[in-house]
């Protein structure tokens, strides 16, 4: 009786301490980095535990949800859908998310995993069974921000936010394939085509614009060589008439002078006729008469000088006293010879009054000898 007591009283002593060890195991609870916990009591939620360590009471306190807090991936399985202009493609894509409230995370929705893959199928399936083909595959990044918006905007009541919406792939039937890249080589050759006409056209333009420049440069360089050739003209007319007018000036002083001479010849002859008048008067009314006869014998010998330099005249008729010219020029010779008589004597005169007028030279006296 006393074994088995002894040994109930172990086994007691043992399932307490173990129930003990548990209890102050429970009691305790770590939440690491990047966690949070959500904490029940008697099974109804009372708050969401942070993370570090904190003290419950054991069996009346649990935990219902461990939720991590950092952003997770979730891949979105390959589906057809069937596009606006009755094409089929194959479409999958990715899902990030990440838990901004565990409490509605816990108690909104269960199998929140499988309710966003779901949720992102059935968007991709309206986004892109909205639009045709050609848009679908140019337009992914309009595709994925539409997605992001829909299921963001339906994950928001369940304390999830949907970061980012991409799509992986998209794969068109191999016929339809055939037939796109039919259309590429269709289209980029319709391309070539066209660069080539419009690099056709575009010499052409070049080419006219090159053509028009040309004219209007040699019109320009026309015009500036009239131009040029207009002032050259005008500059030699100018030069022309400074000339003229220099020359004009030059043959008026030149007439001035001549005049100015002219007149101061006929002048002196004036005045040498008027002393000649004189001469011969005085010698008149000396009764000289050969004196006479040298003026008319000279005046005689002119007016034939003249008859016979005329141009006009072709028969000269000479006077029938032709013995008064030679008697005339004798006299004229008696007269010449008179004069040349008187200068020489007047030079003899003067030449005796310049001898007497000089002193006459002393001449030293030699001295006398001695006997």
């Amino acid at each position: 009786m006393g074994t088995i007591t002894l040994f109930l009283i172990v086994l007691g002593s043992i399932i307490g301490l173990m129930l003990l060890g548990y209890a102050a195991y429970s009691s305790v609870i770590f939440v690491p980095q990047s966690m949070k916990y959500t904490l029940e009591y008697l099974g109804r939620y009372t708050r969401t535990l942070d993370a570090g360590i904190y003290v419950v009471i054991p069996f009346l306190n649990q935990i219902s949800n461990k939720i991590s807090m950092k952003e997770e991936v979730l891949d979105i399985p390959s589906q057809t859908v069937i596009t606006k202009d009755n094409a089929m493609i194959e479409v999958d894509g990715v899902v990030f998310h990440k838990v901004f409230d565990p409490e509605k995370a816990t108690y909104q929705i269960d199998n929140l995993h499988e309710a966003i893959k779901q949720l992102t199928l059935t968007n991709i399936r309206s986004v892109m069974g909205s639009m045709p083909l050609d848009n679908i595959l140019s337009d992914r990044d309009k595709i994925n921000d539409n997605l992001l918006k829909e299921v963001d905007d339906a994950t928001d009541p369940w304390g999830i936010k949907i970061t980012r919406v991409e799509i992986k792939d998209i794969k068109p039937p191999q016929n339809l394939v055939d037939a796109m890249a039919q259309q590429m080589i269709a289209e980029r050759n319709k391309r070539a085509q066209i660069l080539d006409s419009e690099g056709a056209k575009q010499a052409e333009v070049a080419k006219a614009e090159g053509h028009k420049r040309a004219l209007i440069l040699g019109a320009e360089g026309e015009r500036e060589a009239m131009v040029a050739r207009a002032k050259g003209e005008r500059d030699a007319q100018i030069q022309l008439a400074e000339g003229a007018k220099k020359s004009a000036i030059l043959n008026a002083e030149s007439e001035i002078e001549i005049a100015r001479y002219d007149a101061d010849a006929r002048r002196m002859l004036a005045a040498a006729e008027a002393e000649a008048t004189r001469l011969l008067s005085k010698e008149l009314a000396k009764g000289d008469v050969q004196a006479i006869n040298y003026f008319l014998g000279l005046k005689y010998v002119e007016a034939l000088k003249e008859i016979g330099q005329s141009k006009n005249q072709k028969l000269v008729l000479m006077p029938y006293e032709a013995t008064n010219i030679l008697s005339s020029i004798a006299g004229m010779g008696d007269i010449f010879k008179e004069v040349m008589q008187d200068k020489s004597e007047a030079n003899n005169q003067v030449a005796q009054t310049k001898s007497k007028s000089q002193p006459k030279p002393q001449t030293k006296s030699q001295p006398e000898s001695d006997n």
